[in-house]
């Protein structure tokens, strides 16, 4: 018999979906606990007849009703399901079909807000992508351009969103990678749907615009950072600050901002690569800023964060994917990827909720932390200068 959610279970899956951290997984179980009723199981929301058992969309309304034989404990379940989304007051769409494996929701604290869809048309810029071979000699140079479309955060304050084409990669380190661990195995093919990604990390000027705005769920401070720079990335931010500034961003804009999967964080920064980092073998002190004195290489310790963007991109147009802040994924904390999602998506199944993935490295860390595969984790409400984010934004 399918595993049917107690009535903490769907507390949790519905915390999932209002955080926007929720999978497939929480839909299918919703779904399993309306089959578990005889007939066909119809859920009445705001005058509207829906079918969650089928996939279809759900508006929370006024009133839950079903039908044929229940049992007692499929009775309490749904008078709490009704009672929470009543309470909740969010409006939850789901966009499912046989071609769409991924249920993608749109969270709104009001529930008859539009979603602003994404711009029709894009702008192009250039940028620099350079390779090196495993000495760290530089052996192409070239430019490429890249699609993005500008967020206005006001007073001259914006984000700059690049376009990430969909496709499928091998996600993980093979066992002849170079300082590659276990956590990064099995590697797995993995297919990815198209979104944007935040051309930098979150500075400390984007941050304290969205910090002014309108609080959500907690306070935000202004000025977290233990480095000072408007250009410098937003540090000694916890993963709940991160969601937090998702959550207003969102609600500013009318679009659904997010953080990045640990599977869509790790496809970003490969940029197509197969090698342990996007510009080749290794990385040297010119290309990232991390922490020189533990390589092969004669580096430099710079012992604090940069300018966004002082290094080149990869050849998607994203900077500072290795090293300079860590950056906070979706994903909750697990011992390898045995079981992981294949379809990109954020996996919240099992694993440590509490402790959340982080990938890139940072400043303080040697070089073999900043590798594309490599994988770490801290709890939720750690806030640490070395950790920093970057935002995704879904296609709509």
């Amino acid at each position: 018999m399918p595993h049917f959610p107690t009535s903490d279970e769907l507390i949790k899956i519905l915390d999932r979906i209002l955080d926007g951290s929720r999978n497939e997984n929480d839909i299918n179980l919703l779904r399993q606990c309306l089959r578990r009723v005889n007939g066909q199981n119809q859920v009445q929301l705001a005058n509207n007849i829906v079918n969650i058992a089928e996939g279809n969309g759900v508006h929370i309304g006024d009133r839950i009703t079903y039908q044929g034989a229940i049992d007692e404990e499929t009775k309490t379940i749904l008078r709490q399901l009704q009672q929470i989304l009543q309470e909740s007051q969010v409006s939850i769409s789901s966009n499912f079909s046989p071609q769409t494996p991924t249920e993608k929701f749109l969270v709104n604290t009001n529930s008859h807000k539009q979603v602003s869809p994404l711009p029709s048309e894009l702008n192009i810029f250039e940028f620099e992508v350079v390779t090196v071979d495993h000495k760290g000699k530089e052996t192409k140079r070239y430019r490429t351009q890249a699609e993005y479309f500008v967020e206005d955060l006001g007073n001259s304050v914006v984000l700059e969103m690049v376009s990430i084409p969909g496709g499928n990669f091998p996600m993980g380190a093979s066992r002849e990678e170079e300082a590659s661990q276990e956590d990064e195995r099995p590697q797995h093919l993995v297919n990815i749907k198209s979104f944007f990604i935040g051309r930098y990390p979150i500075t400390q000027r984007q941050w304290r615009a969205i910090a002014n705005f309108p609080k959500i769920n907690h306070y935000l401070k202004p000025d977290p950072s233990c480095f000072n720079g408007d250009n410098l990335p937003v540090e000694r931010v916890s993963w709940y600050d991160a969601l937090e500034f998702c959550e207003r961003l969102s609600q500013k804009t009318g679009r659904q901002y997010r953080l990045p999967s640990e599977a869509e964080w790790e496809y970003a920064c490969r940029a197509r690569t197969s090698t342990p980092f996007h510009f080749g073998q290794v990385i040297t002190d010119k290309l990232a800023n991390y922490c020189g004195k533990n390589d092969n290489i004669n580096s430099i310790n710079r012992q604090c964060t940069t300018e966004v963007g002082s290094f080149p991109a990869n050849t998607f147009g994203l900077y500072d994917m290795h090293g300079l802040v860590w950056e906070w994924c979706a994903d909750y904390e697990h011992d390898n990827y045995q079981g992981a999602p294949l379809d990109g998506s954020v996996w919240v199944d099992d694993g440590n909720e509490e402790y959340r993935i982080l990938r890139g490295g940072s400043w303080g860390h040697p070089v073999n932390l900043c590798r594309s595969t490599s994988r770490f984790s801290e709890a939720a409400t750690t806030k640490d200068k070395q950790i920093g984010f970057r935002v995704v934004c879904s296609l709509i």
